[in-house]
């Protein structure tokens, strides 16, 4: 791949991974928020769907950020292997350890959100 092929796909993942998070994140917060307004007061049924959502999108969020940041270290590999990269492509190389964070802290993170979540949401059993 050319330089400007390999940055349009840097460019299309980072879109990804931002894009991957959106959805996991509002609904974590919403939880919390539901939480706060009496969550975990309800039948145990609700918590249980709950608890569902929560670990599906978890689980769907955290693969997808995972398959964007896998592709994102490709890119990174291609644009570290060109003779004479441009600025932009240094650039992006020497922040090319970040696809890590997103392969690996950002689902550590969502496991401990959703286990607290889920203590909180089963705490009075």
């Amino acid at each position: 791949m050319s330089e400007t092929d390999l940055i349009r796909q840097w460019n299309t993942t980072r879109w990804h991974i931002i894009v991957s998070q959106i959805a996991p994140t509002l609904l974590l917060a919403f939880t919390v928020w539901m939480l706060v307004d009496g969550l975990a007061e309800t039948s145990l049924a609700v918590r249980l769907a709950a608890t569902g959502i929560l670990l599906a999108s978890g689980i769907l969020g955290a693969a997808a950020q995972y398959a964007a940041a896998t592709e994102g270290a490709g890119v990174v590999d291609g644009l570290r292997q060109l003779e004479a990269p441009s600025a932009v492509a240094t650039r992006i190389v020497a922040m090319g350890w970040g696809v890590n964070v997103v392969r690996f802290v950002t689902p550590a993170v969502f496991i401990v959100v959703f286990v607290a979540l889920v203590l909180a949401l089963f705490a009075g059993l």
